[in-house]
C-alpha cells in the first residue's frame, strides 16, 4: 500500500485557478503562487458581503494518544463526501508549522486518499506566510534593544521585556538565552528567549484581525515590555507596528489549494493549539462562509482545548455561529486511554474500550454545553473488530448522539458519505442555541475556574504565588476583562498528561498568566508547557531526503 507522500506525489493535480473558479473567483481575486496555489485577496470579503454565509461545521477530536485520531484526515474526508453528495463545500484547515513537521509529525495534510495537496509544499515553505510572522516578531523585538541601546528614553526595564524572539523550528537550545553580548556596540546584556513562531502573539493577531488595519491596530496594542515604574510599554510606543504590518501584507491573505479529489480548501495560519489559540484566520473562515454552503474546519488537539478555544475565543471574536461539531475518535485511541500499552492496541478489547470511552463521553458533554449537536466520527482502522465498532455505536446511541465509521484515509471521500450524511442531517434539522462558557467581564480566576470544572472536569484550581501576583497586576492596569487561552497539555483533560481516560478529584495548576493584549486574550499556563518544543531522539527529519530530479522522500 502507498504511503502519504507517494499517494499525493501520484496525485493529478488541477490548476489553482481552475478550483478558483468552482467557488466563483476570478483571476483578479486572487494572487497566483506557481500553478498549485494561490491567495485569495481580501476585497473578496466586500464583493460578497450580500451573500448569506454557508454552515459551518467544527471538526475536533478526542484527547489526542500516540495511537492517532485523525482529525485532519477527517475534516479533508468530510469535505470530500459533502462534495460527492452534490454539496458546495469549502474546507478552511490550519497551515503546518515546520517544527512539528521535522520534529514528531512529520507533516500536517492529513493522510491517505484524504490530503490537502501540494502536500510536499504545503508542508515545507507553502506561500511564506510563518516566514512573515518570524519577520514581523522579530523586527519588534530589534527595536526594544535598540531603543534601549539609543539612550532608553521610555525607561524600558530590561528585566521585565515579555516580548520574545521566535523562529518555526523546535530548538530546545534557544528555551533560554543571553542576548546583548560582546561590549557597549551589541547593547545590553540581558537574558531572553525563543518560542516557536506558531505560539507567537504575531500568529494569534494574524488569525483574530478582521484586516490588514485591524492586524496593524493590533500590532500596536502589543504589551511588550514594563517600565521601571511598573507600566506598560506597547509596541505603538515604539512606532513599529505600520513596519510589521507591511510585513505582512500578503500574509494576511488565506491560501488556496485543493484536496486530492480537487475539493477547495483554505489553509491559513494557526497549528499551535496552546499559547496562539490552535484554529485557522477568522478571515479565511469568513471567506470560506461567503463562498461555500458548507464549511468544514478544524480546531487543534482535543475538544477540551481547540474546542474550547474556537467556541470561546474564535467564535466570540468573529460572531461565528457552528451548526455542529464532528468529535474524532479511533478505536485504538480510546483503549489507550483505558489503559491498554501502544504494543497491543491492534488486539480486540471490548472492556479497556469500555474504560476509554469516558473521554469521548466528556468530549460529548463539553460541546453540548456550548448548545451545539456533536456527531461522533470512528476514524477507521483496519485492526478494528466488529464487536468495538458495535460497541461505539451503541454507547453513542445509548447518549442520543449521531455516529458514523468514517474509512477517509483508505477511500476518501466515498469513505466518508455516511459521516456526511450525518452532518448534514444536523446542520439542516436542527437550530443551534449557541453561546459561550462564560461572560468575559468576570473576573480572571472565575473565568478560570469555569472552564477547569466545566471543561476539564476538575475539582479546584490553585494558583501560584507568581500566577496571583500577575493577576493582581493585571486587575490593576484594568487588563482582566478579555477572553481565556488555558495552555495545557494536550493528552489529558487535566494539566497532567499521565492521566488518560476522564480522570475526577484532580487540581489543575496555574504557574503562569500573560497577557496578550494585541490579540486580545489572557493566556493561562497550567502544569509544565513548553512554548519552544524540542526535537525527540530520532527526528522526523532524519527520514527526509531530496532526490536529484527533485522529489521528496519521507514527509507523511
Amino acid at each position: 500500500m502507498k504511503n502519504d507522500i507517494e499517494i499525493a506525489q501520484s496525485a493529478s493535480m488541477e490548476k489553482i485557478t481552475n478550483i478558483a473558479e468552482k467557488i466563483g473567483l476570478t483571476e483578479d481575486d486572487i494572487d497566483l503562487y506557481g500553478k498549485y496555489k494561490c491567495k485569495i485577496n481580501l476585497e473578496v470579503l466586500e464583493k460578497r458581503k450580500e451573500r448569506p454565509d454557508g454552515k459551518l461545521i467544527l471538526v475536533t477530536a478526542i484527547n489526542p494518544t500516540p495511537a492517532g485520531e485523525g482529525k485532519s484526515t477527517v475534516t479533508v474526508g468530510l469535505g470530500q463526501a459533502l462534495c460527492k453528495l452534490g454539496k458546495n463545500a469549502i474546507i478552511a484547515l490550519r497551515e503546518p508549522s515546520l517544527g512539528p513537521v521535522f520534529g514528531v509529525k512529520g507533516g500536517a495534510a492529513g493522510g491517505g486518499y484524504s490530503q490537502v495537496v501540494p502536500m510536499e509544499d504545503i508542508n515545507l515553505h507553502f506561500t511564506g506566510d510563518f516566514h512573515a510572522i518570524t519577520s514581523a516578531n522579530n523586527l519588534l523585538c530589534a527595536a526594544i534593544d535598540n531603543h534601549i541601546h539609543q539612550g532608553n528614553s521610555l525607561d524600558i526595564d530590561a528585566r521585565r521585556i515579555t516580548f520574545k524572539r521566535v523562529m518555526d523550528m523546535n530548538d530546545r537550545a534557544l528555551r533560554q538565552t543571553v542576548v546583548g553580548l560582546g561590549g557597549k556596540i551589541n547593547g545590553f546584556p540581558r537574558e531572553d528567549g525563543f518560542m516557536i513562531t506558531v505560539a507567537s502573539e504575531i500568529m494569534a493577531i494574524l488569525c483574530l484581525a478582521k484586516d490588514l488595519m485591524d492586524l496593524k491596530e493590533r500590532f500596536a496594542n502589543i504589551i511588550v515590555a514594563y517600565n521601571t515604574k511598573g507600566e506598560p510599554i506597547y509596541c505603538r510606543d515604539l512606532k513599529v507596528e505600520g513596519a510589521m504590518a507591511l510585513l505582512m501584507k500578503d500574509a494576511i491573505k488565506p491560501n488556496l489549494v485543493q484536496t486530492l479529489e480537487h475539493t477547495p480548501a483554505i489553509i491559513h495560519g494557526g497549528p499551535f493549539a496552546n499559547i496562539a489559540h490552535g484554529c485557522n484566520s477568522i478571515i479565511a473562515t469568513k471567506v470560506a462562509l461567503k463562498l461555500g454552503d458548507y464549511v468544514v474546519t478544524e480546531a487543534g488537539f482535543g475538544a477540551d482545548l481547540g474546542a474550547e478555544k474556537f467556541l470561546d475565543i474564535k467564535c466570540r471574536f468573529g460572531g461565528l455561529t457552528p451548526n455542529c461539531v464532528v468529535i474524532v475518535a479511533t478505536i485504538r485511541a480510546l483503549k489507550h486511554h483505558g489503559g491498554v500499552t501502544k504494543d497491543k492496541l491492534n488486539l480486540p478489547d471490548v472492556e479497556a474500550l469500555a474504560r476509554g470511552v469516558e473521554n469521548l463521553q466528556k468530549q460529548i458533554e463539553n460541546i453540548q454545553k456550548y448548545g451545539v449537536t456533536p456527531v461522533v466520527a470512528i476514524n477507521k482502522f483496519v485492526t478494528d473488530s466488529k464487536e468495538e465498532i458495535k460497541f461505539i455505536e451503541d454507547f453513542c446511541k445509548n447518549l442520543g448522539v449521531k455516529v458514523a465509521l468514517a474509512d477517509v484515509w483508505e477511500k476518501g471521500g466515498d469513505g466518508g458519505i455516511d459521516l456526511a450524511e450525518s452532518v448534514l442531517d444536523v446542520v439542516e434539522n436542527t437550530v443551534p442555541n449557541f453561546r459561550y462558557l462564560y461572560d468575559q467581564e468576570l473576573s480572571i480566576k472565575e473565568k478560570m475556574n469555569i472552564i477547569a470544572k466545566e471543561i476539564y472536569g476538575a475539582a479546584e484550581v490553585r494558583f501560584s504565588k507568581n500566577a496571583e501576583k500577575q493577576i493582581e497586576s493585571l486587575e490593576e492596569l484594568k487588563l482582566d476583562k478579555k477572553a481565556i487561552c488555558v495552555a495545557k497539555t494536550q493528552y489529558s483533560l487535566s494539566d497532567n498528561p499521565q492521566l488518560l481516560g476522564r480522570p475526577d478529584g484532580f487540581i489543575v495548576n496555574v504557574v503562569d498568566v500573560r497577557i496578550s493584549n494585541g490579540a486580545g486574550f489572557i493566556v493561562v499556563l497550567t502544569g509544565d508547557i513548553m512554548t519552544m518544543p524540542g526535537l525527540p531522539k530520532v527526528p522526523a527529519a532524519e527520514r527526509m531526503d531530496i532526490l536529484p530530479d527533485g522529489s521528496i522522500l519521507g514527509l507523511f
